[in-house]
């Protein structure tokens, strides 16, 4: 195995977009990813790993930019074929998608880990970066409402986070191990990037298989967090809701607390500059501040850039 110079954790669709700009700057031999498997989910009987997909699907090129998920170009036929006979087809995926959730199944099915099967979908992708799931067993989100307990993925595609959040839990996540060569990356990286994911719901499942946090609370490599929260909001997706129900401030602040035990500097917007001297004083974390909207490739570039200086 190669040894990593940066290594960086993702999920949801705020890291693949910094990626994008790593991706300008360093060759794919110089980074490694552990992704996320809370999002993963059994459906149209294939099992649909979202994050996994959409960090090889970015680097090898291939992603759909305007939605940062799926396959550029993809069309929708399976999907329509299933409205037409009367089926539900909530969780929309393009039929390209489609083919490598199909052949994820059939290589779990044959006896496959989820590592395996994750490497030989890079392999065909020509992904030169090292992607990791972060665990090989299964981890749920799973999200408490008035209905009852369901899947991250039925509470906020299907219902679209309408449902209010009564308790949040990472089923099997107490039993999992981290994936072969996981702890290995962690103490071999020069650098640990926690990219702007959700850090509830993208980042909190890897640190909820035991031996990662461990292994973060034990490094001396400097690990760097990006805030996906500027001001009060998140640029993206539930981050927010689910925040306020864990009783953190919705702020970077909150973000800087989630990652407190094993963080050593947390990137903000430059908008939040305000907070950072807070930050600093109460947990003792280094700041920088820059701006971390990233809506053109130059904006990926630049907020990768300095990451890659601090």
């Amino acid at each position: 195995m190669k040894e990593i110079m940066i290594l960086f954790l993702s999920g949801g669709t705020g890291t693949p977009k910094l990626l994008q700009g790593v991706l300008t700057l360093i060759s794919p031999e110089e980074f490694s990813v552990i992704s996320n498997v809370g999002d993963d989910y059994e459906i149209y009987g294939l099992y649909v790993s979202p994050d996994l997909d959409v960090i090889t699907y970015t680097i090898a090129g291939i992603v759909d930019e305007e939605k940062m998920w799926g396959i550029k170009g993809d069309t929708f036929n399976f999907i329509q074929c299933l409205e037409r006979i009367g089926e539900d087809s909530w969780f929309k995926l393009g039929d390209k998608d489609l083919s490598f959730c199909f052949l994820r199944s059939y290589l779990l099915r044959k006896g496959l880990r989820l590592s395996e099967a994750c490497k030989f979908i890079c392999d065909i992708l020509n992904v030169g970066v090292s992607v990791f799931p972060a665990s090989d067993r299964s981890i749920q989100t799973r999200i408490l409402t008035e209905k009852g307990w369901m899947h991250f993925q039925e509470w906020w595609v299907r219902e679209k986070g309408s449902l209010k959040v009564l308790n949040i839990d990472f089923k099997g996540a107490d039993i999992a191990k981290s994936a072969p060569g996981v702890l290995k990356e962690i103490n071999c990286a020069e650098k640990i990037v926690i990219g702007p994911s959700n850090p509830v719901t993208s980042i909190g499942p890897i640190l909820a298989v035991k031996e990662i946090r461990e292994a973060l609370e034990k490094t001396q490599t400097k690990v760097i967090a990006i805030s996906p929260i500027i001001g009060d909001s998140p640029l993206s997706g539930p981050a927010g809701t689910l925040m306020e129900f864990l009783n953190l401030e919705v702020s970077p602040l909150g973000v800087a607390k989630v990652y407190e035990s094993f963080l050593d500097c947390l990137i903000i917007d430059k908008r939040d500059k305000s907070i950072a001297k807070r930050i600093e004083k109460e947990l003792g974390i280094e700041v920088v501040s820059v701006n971390t909207i990233m809506k053109t490739l130059n904006d990926k570039k630049e907020l990768a850039e300095k990451v890659l200086r601090v």
